[in-house]
């Protein structure tokens, strides 16, 4: 795999691990990765839960838990560490600050257009700015806001489509409509980002995102144009993830009917699989007396079926009464809890596996057109 370079930043392997809250992707795994020459992405959501009696206190003790996972991650590898900052957290600016004073690599934000995200960088500042993105008129938009207003553009930018785990910036009804799938969506946004590479001269590398699983998937989409790929999924069933053995289980028992698109508290469509939980939520069982936490800015509590957050850290734990795990389309290929050395070294065996296979392919292919060609020719 060829490397993926970000600014100044060398990323031997073009792979970066999505980040996946709350808790799921912590210290733990993003150095994990970080050690495997992708990049390791350390999720700000909900860390404030994470400790005991988490809803007191909860936003400031966020601040604290992010920066304590950041240095932890920092003792465990000198490679490079990102965190995952939501425009819809409700503390989103204090976050992003204290990720940027902890001298953090990268930061990626989505759930949102970061439109402001550059104004919390300081002259010195080396950390990198990462939109994700759901379509090339959103990544059109921030290319445009940013560079008008902060003379700034984005260091890469994550094309995020409809096979995602989590939050979905789409309609319900686009999310398996053939027009808005990562392989249409690719195109487009290089289309806009190579306007605004030969116009200010910078490289904007576009990364894909969304139900990507195997070796193959990452030649596909390099072959398409993207420069990297990220992958949420594929790296929960790996010993090193933080979440719990039991959220582990919940991926390795799913099914592909188990596998469903559910109406979130915050107002956009998600993808999860099916809980006890989802199903007493599904039947009018469930309804939040009070918000505990006020943890993301679109939720309304005299509204919403359920307290994302709280079900979120029940699942962590292992909790699928009270929670539910958020997981890819492709979840239901999982099948065992490996390394994440053994992930790494998986995908790069079926990437070049593929890539020779797509080689003799179009050599066969090419070697018959020349026959041919003599044949019409004779």
């Amino acid at each position: 795999m060829k490397a993926l370079r970000i600014g100044d930043l060398v990323i031997p392997t073009p792979i970066i691990q999505g980040g996946m809250g709350v808790g799921i992707s912590l210290s733990g795994l993003a150095a994990a990765v970080a050690n495997e020459g992708g990049i390791g992405v350390i999720s700000a959501a909900g860390l404030g839960m994470l400790k005991p009696g988490g809803s007191k206190n909860f936003l400031e003790n966020n601040i604290l838990e992010l920066q304590n996972e950041i240095r932890k991650a920092r003792s465990l590898t000198s490679g490079i560490i990102g965190v995952n900052i939501m425009v819809a957290l409700t503390n989103y600016p204090d976050l992003v600050k204290a990720a940027i004073e902890e001298g953090i690599d990268i930061i990626f934000s989505g759930a949102g257009l970061p439109l402001d995200l550059p104004k919390y960088l300081s002259p010195d500042c080396k950390t990198k700015l990462v939109p994700i993105v759901s379509s090339a008129r959103a990544a059109n938009l921030i290319c445009n806001k940013w560079m008008n207003n902060f003379g700034y553009l984005p260091d890469a930018i994550v094309v995020e489509g409809p096979k995602a785990g989590g939050h979905l910036g789409f309609k319900t009804e686009q999310l398996f409509d053939e027009n808005f799938a990562l392989e249409k969506l690719i195109p487009e946004v290089l289309e806009v980002v190579a306007q605004f590479e030969f116009k200010h001269n910078k490289s904007i590398p576009v990364i894909a995102a969304g139900g990507i699983y195997c070796g193959a998937d990452v030649a596909d989409f390099l072959d398409l144009g993207a420069s990297g790929v990220q992958m949420g999924t594929r790296f929960v069933t790996t010993h090193e993830c933080d979440a719990s053995d039991a959220f582990k289980q919940a991926y390795i028992d799913a099914k592909k009917d188990d596998v469903k698109i559910i109406k979130s508290p915050v107002g956009m469509p998600g993808r999860a699989i099916n809980s006890t939980f989802l199903e007493d939520v599904e039947a009018g069982k469930r309804h939040p007396k009070t918000c505990p936490v006020n943890c993301i800015h679109t939720c309304d509590i005299k509204t919403a079926p359920y307290c994302i957050m709280a079900s979120l850290t029940s699942a962590h734990r292992g909790n699928f009464n009270r929670g539910y795990a958020f997981a890819g389309s492709n979840v239901w290929r999982t099948d065992k809890i490996i390394s994440v050395k053994e992930l790494m070294n998986t995908l790069k065996m079926e990437y070049a596996v593929h890539s020779l296979k797509t080689h003799f392919q179009s050599a066969s292919f090419l070697q018959n057109a020349d026959i041919l060609k003599e044949r019409l020719s004779a």
